[in-house]
């Protein structure tokens, strides 16, 4: 059985800023950091404990070495992003667009893929949402002789400031929804249709849950994003939870220093930089296996995080995604009683990124969705076939199987 890969990689502009003051640059500080004196930030990185004395701390020592350089320049001014500074730079002008776009009520304009079967001919139309550092270009290791056999239309699509779509500056829990809605209404996709989250991509589907019940045939959230801002959350269950920090002081970052952040992540006088990128903090085995086989793969880098649209998104992005919502997804109420549409979750057993007690405790609250758990999967399960055939399986024909039941 062959499988066709929907190819996801980070469409990065790659555009170059100059300034009056500097050329052929990225992006001109008022101040350079190469010229900041940096004894003291190595000084104080000697005293981070390593990944194998500290449990789980390659994710920890990451947060610390952004609480390092901020602390290795408190005494001096807040380095400003780009857009802060006095000079004007001048932009190259972006590559063309070459995906078809639609055109929002707002004016913004949103670029999308489809892959399957003809719309038209179609028995099943879904719209999947990419999550961090992803695209409308991403892997979903369908097999391409279900999709023919079954009818299956899929629509993926660049999510606001991603890809070839516009960002949105008012980005939140709902427009995330109403660009779906929007979507699916000006490409014809019917009364009603299936959507699928991956990742940080699925708090778009929670909004969906919550304001469009009635335009869903069916819903997957694929390894879901926790909020640690849920206040529904038991807090014995989080407490020595390292990721409730992390998400804490990226979205501090993201708020109140973006212009540090950004100076962080595109920086190459520290090591290591780049905290995501297939690193075993991270990802498990299994992740990791898939990632070296699956051709496309890319998230994010110091070169992508220099194109200004690409680390705004970001930014954006987690702010949304991590912070207060104007719902409780624990206290959504079962929108189909008569059963007439199916909602599920998707979690790798050993996944990193989000653990598996929170995503049980999640489907235990919430016991009309469906609850599925991949013995030794990871973050990555949209790189395993045979958990993409089956996520389709469950969703559109109601089947369940017993390999992926939790214990």
């Amino acid at each position: 059985m062959r499988s066709l890969y929907l190819k996801v990689s980070s469409r990065v502009y790659n555009y170059s800023v100059t300034t009056t003051t500097q050329t052929s640059k990225k992006y001109s500080f008022a101040s350079s950091p190469e010229k900041r004196s940096t004894s003291e930030l190595k000084s104080i990185q000697e005293y981070i404990p390593s990944a194998e004395n500290f449990g789980s701390g390659m994710v920890f020592r990451k947060v610390i070495d952004m609480m390092m350089g901020c602390l290795g320049m408190s005494n001096r001014p807040t380095l400003p992003s780009p857009s802060e500074t006095n000079e004007s730079p001048e932009v190259d002008l972006l590559p063309a667009i070459k995906s078809p776009r639609i055109r929002l009520s707002d004016g913004r304009y949103l670029a999308y893929r489809e892959v399957g079967v003809p719309k038209d001919q179609s028995n099943y139309r879904i719209i999947i949402v990419h999550g961090f550092g992803s695209s409308k270009e991403m892997n979903f290791l369908a097999p391409e002789e279900m999709l023919t056999a079954l009818g299956i239309y899929i629509l993926l699509y660049d999510r606001a400031g991603y890809g070839e779509s516009d960002p949105n500056p008012r980005r939140s829990v709902k427009s995330e929804a109403t660009d779906i809605e929007e979507l699916a209404d000006q490409l014809e996709l019917g009364t009603k249709f299936y959507v699928m989250g991956v990742s940080l991509g699925c708090y778009p589907v929670w909004s969906c849950l919550k304001r469009l019940p009635h335009r869903l045939a069916g819903a997957a959230l694929i390894v879901p994003m926790i909020n640690y801002k849920w206040r529904t959350l038991p807090k014995d269950l989080v407490k020595d939870d390292y990721r409730k920090n992390l998400s804490k002081w990226i979205i501090w970052l993201c708020r109140h220093t973006p212009g540090l952040l950004h100076w962080w992540l595109t920086q190459k006088v520290f090591p290591s930089a780049n905290v995501l990128d297939k690193n075993p903090a991270f990802f498990n085995s299994k992740d990791l296996e898939s990632l070296g086989n699956t051709p496309g793969y890319q998230l994010f880098t110091q070169n992508g995080f220099q194109q200004r649209q690409v680390f705004d998104s970001i930014r954006r992005d987690c702010i949304v995604a991590f912070g207060k919502w104007d719902f409780e997804p624990m206290e959504l109420t079962n929108p189909y009683p008569e059963n007439e549409t199916s909602v599920h979750i998707w979690q790798g057993f050993e996944d990193k990124v989000v653990p598996v007690k929170l995503q049980r405790y999640v489907s235990e609250r919430l016991p009309w969705i469906r609850y599925h758990e991949v013995p030794g999967g990871g973050h990555m399960l949209v790189y395993d076939s045979a958990v993409c055939e089956a996520i389709l399986r469950s969703l559109l024909l109601g089947e369940d199987p017993p390999q992926y039941r939790p214990n």
